[in-house]
């Protein structure tokens, strides 16, 4: 079974890396279920089906859906054949259905894979991934970082994010062009920010399309209303600002909408 370019497959081959992984999850009370996207050959998948949880994989390439099949008949009736970003999860996981989220993912999807976690926060209190190092600094970027931006401000509006361990190239079949890194991200408990979702993630992408310019510039696409773009925290340039400044800022937009509907 080789890899295929066209899936970012690159298989793990290093046990002692997949079982670390598989125990990075902290297997709380929140949840009964584990989601495994890209299990591929199944290296991370045989240490999860040791766990106290009931596993479910999601897998788009076909062969590996077949490969799964015969080397793991334990996952009878549990593996997706489709592709995780295309599917809708609640077919599968009922509303009320808590599960956590691990792979080692494809690096050409990592992006949208944490952009789909989000979407199902309610449902997700755990994820624990392998992404380019790259990616995973990113997700877990703090503002005055470089590699502050829109996917960690997102991110840490309902998670807390830790980078884990790192992992080389060697450690891959073929081995990639970038180094690795396993992180965890928990939900916290109190994750209702005040602001809608959607909202805070329009305003994040604007404040980050021209982020060596000071805010207030940008936000002009949202309102030229001489309050809103006084506000002192429109001094600042995007990758300055803390989430809190951002649901603030998000808070302005959200009642500048309302205001316009009302007039």
């Amino acid at each position: 079974m080789r890899a295929k370019k066209s899936f970012g497959q690159h298989f793990l081959n290093k046990e002692s890396i997949a079982e670390r992984i598989a125990d990075s999850l902290l297997l709380t009370t929140t949840y009964q279920k584990i989601l495994e996207v890209g299990p591929g050959k199944g290296m991370l998948t045989k240490y999860l089906l040791k766990k106290e949880k009931e596993l479910v994989v999601v897998e788009a390439d076909r062969d590996m859906v077949s490969y799964l099949q015969q080397n793991f008949p334990e996952l009878k009736g549990q593996i997706i054949s489709e592709d995780f970003l295309k599917v809708p999860l609640e077919l599968f996981f009922k509303e009320k259905t808590s599960f956590a989220l691990i792979g080692n993912y494809p690096y050409n999807i990592s992006s949208q894979i944490i952009f789909k976690m989000l979407e199902y926060r309610q449902q997700i209190p755990e994820m624990v991934g392998m992404f380019q190092k790259e990616v995973a600094d990113r997700i877990v970027a703090g503002p005055g970082s470089k590699t502050y931006g829109v996917v960690s401000v997102l991110v840490k509006a309902y998670y807390d994010g830790e980078l884990l361990f790192n992992v080389g190239k060697g450690n891959f079949t073929p081995p990639p062009k970038v180094e690795s890194a396993v992180i965890r991200l928990v939900r916290r408990e109190n994750h209702e920010l005040g602001c809608s979702y959607k909202t805070l993630r329009q305003v994040v992408k604007q404040a980050f399309s021209q982020r060596r310019k000071m805010l207030r510039n940008t936000m002009k696409s949202f309102s030229k209303d001489a309050d809103f773009l006084n506000l002192p925290i429109l001094s600042k340039r995007p990758e300055q600002l803390s989430l809190e400044e951002f649901v603030e800022l998000t808070k302005w937009v959200e009642r500048l909408k309302n205001d316009a509907v009302d007039s």
